[in-house]
């Protein structure tokens, strides 16, 4: 899809896309404006059309046209191509292969199929009494949150919905694979309110159908079923609503139904989305992650929201997101019930959302006498499984610090329990899959010094001498090796042999023309040599803790000649942090 990417670029003004989200300036060549990553004041928040890139300094995130839609739309690349190519009036079924096409055409034909069946739900509640009467009066609903979700009546009877599909020219066997029909060819939803389920851009890709009056025997709720279209592990619902507010906030709200969804948007409170359905998985924290880094769960407070909370924890801990819970009041058995009752009530309870593992903690805490040794046991042992699975080694500390003092014992004891007890058969470990760069990148000082340099070619000499393996991943390493070959000349645009991280090279130019094409060559060549004392004294610290945890590991071995050894090259190392710090 190259071919296609670069015939949305070059149709698409990359100012024009952008300035839809963020107000721009034109500032020299290049456009800048408030970062809408951040709460900044002073527009920080740069883009270069001639570069067709975008940098935001104060979140240190940055890229291109798809990168950009991408981080504001929640979404994948995937879905970013086709959004702007959408805008571009580019055909993508055109760059694709044979079976690549058809695979589009049909999912667009299921799509057509599903955006159809949402306006035909939409014109059935108009004229359906009952209907109107349990969505405007009984569920309280607005016509605004009707039109905003698109909230329909499904007919009840066997296959109005699929006669009117067959008048559209759908086959029987597209509505079976849109999810539309049952098992016997019949309407899949009949006499419901209907919510359509969208992806991160607003097309309907399913439907979630809430029975009008209880029924014994019959359920309460259809969904769609796994299609080409929903796949319920990845669908975040009401996330094409939610995104906005999702951004502005900074964190996310996750309940367990669509309709609490529905509600707390009609109350305002539109930063909530929900997993309808299915329990939390990876992905749809990947999903919302591209928008804050900050989740709130309003699960059940019983035995399977506990379990949920308990899968979620390690699940945030993965892909890098902070995880708090809400509580709800003992009167209120879901999100949408506390709405009813006190609209304010719910935004307090949101706010005053408890760390995860606290929460967790709190609840084994009520289910076991802690003043009893088999209690002190029972709590330490659920306690443990959970802090055992945390991947930063000073939270897992704090924790362990916790529940020693939530048990009267020392932390000594409760971690000699951590290392003799293995991880249940049930709780296997996670493949981990490295999480995208985070706003506060502690590598940031590396770009700088990588983006002085490219335009400042006396600075270029000072890498001839560097171990370019210090620098902090592929990108990084493989600017500073260019450098240390290749001094002598300033870089304008992206060199042959760094082609294959040209998005990075790009906007290290834009950076350095931001922030120091201005500065005089005395303080370019200054501040590259500060920075990179700086990569060389941080390599230096990191190479002292892996000594000084290898000397432990020696002296508890009893290995004295191996400690000794380790010790002389500990203290050289020392000496030249303590000279690289005057």
């Amino acid at each position: 899809m190259q071919d296609a990417k670069e015939e949305v670029r070059a149709r698409l003004n990359i100012e024009d896309v952008i300035g839809e989200y963020v107000q721009l300036k034109r500032a020299g060549r290049n456009f800048k404006g408030l970062s809408p990553f951040s709460g900044e004041k002073t527009p920080s928040f740069v883009v270069s059309p001639d570069k067709h890139i975008w940098h935001d300094f104060s979140s240190n995130k940055g890229g291109d046209i798809f990168t950009f839609i991408m981080e504001v739309e929640g979404v994948d690349f995937r879905q970013a191509l086709e959004h702007l190519a959408r805008r571009a009036g580019v055909d993508l079924s055109i760059y694709e292969s044979k079976g690549d096409q058809e695979i589009a055409r049909r999912k667009k034909r299921l799509l057509d199929a599903n955006k159809l069946a949402a306006n035909y739900y939409q014109h059935s509640l108009l004229s359906n009494q009952h209907a109107l009467e349990y969505v405007f009066k009984k569920r309280g609903l607005s016509k605004e949150i009707v039109q905003t979700f698109q909230i329909g009546y499904a007919p009840d009877n066997g296959d109005a919905l699929v006669q009117f599909l067959r008048k559209k020219g759908f086959s029987s066997q597209e509505l079976t694979d849109a999810g539309l029909t049952n098992r016997f060819g019949g309407d899949m939803f009949r006499g419901r309110m209907t919510v359509p389920l969208m992806d991160g851009t607003g097309q309907v890709i399913g439907f979630t159908g809430r029975i009008l009056e209880d029924i014994p025997n019959a359920p309460k709720y259809l969904n769609t079923p796994q299609t080409p279209l929903y796949d319920k592990s990845r669908h975040v619902f009401g996330l094409s609503q939610a995104k906005e507010a999702i951004r502005t906030n900074d964190y996310a709200v996750i309940v367990e139904g669509n309709l609490d969804v529905v509600s707390s948007h009609q109350a305002s409170v539109t930063q909530v989305v929900a997993t309808a359905g299915t329990a939390m998985t990876e992905f749809h924290l990947r999903a919302l992650r591209r928008l804050t880094g900050n989740i709130r769960l309003a699960f059940d407070g019983d035995k399977a929201g506990l379990a949920a909370t308990e899968r979620a924890i390690p699940i945030a801990s993965e892909v890098g997101v902070e995880l708090t819970i809400i509580s709800l009041p003992g009167g209120a058995k879901d999100p949408d019930e506390l709405i009813q009752q006190d609209v304010a009530l719910w935004q307090q309870v949101i706010d005053s959302a408890q760390p995860a593992v606290d929460w967790v903690l709190n609840q084994y805490k009520l289910r076991e006498d802690v003043t009893t040794a088999a209690g002190k046991r029972g709590f330490t042992t659920a306690a443990l499984a959970v802090v055992r699975l945390l991947k930063d080694p000073v939270e897992k500390e704090h924790y362990e610090q916790k529940i020693a003092t939530m048990v009267g014992s020392s932390l000594a004891a409760v971690q000699a329990k951590t290392a003799t007890e293995s991880i249940p058969a049930d709780q296997p470990l996670r493949r981990v899959v490295p999480s995208g760069p985070t706003p506060s990148d502690a590598n940031a000082y590396q770009d700088n010094l990588l983006a002085v340099s490219l335009i400042d070619p006396p600075s270029q000499e000072l890498f001839a001498t560097v171990d370019t393996t210090m620098f902090v991943g592929e990108e990084r390493q493989a600017v500073a090796a260019f450098l240390a070959k290749h001094a002598g000349k300033v870089i304008k645009t992206t060199p042959e042999s760094l082609q294959s991280t040209d998005t990075y090279v790009k906007i290290l130019l834009l950076k350095a023309d931001a922030r120091y094409a201005d500065w005089d060559d005395q303080d370019r060549y200054f501040e590259t040599a500060r920075l990179l004392r700086q990569v060389i004294n941080e390599h230096k610290k990191q190479q002292k803790e892996i000594l000084t945890q290898a000397l432990r590991e020696a002296e508890a071995v009893g290995d004295d000649a191996k400690a000794t050894n380790i010790r002389s090259e500990l203290n050289t190392l020392i000496k030249e942090i303590t000279r690289g710090r005057r």
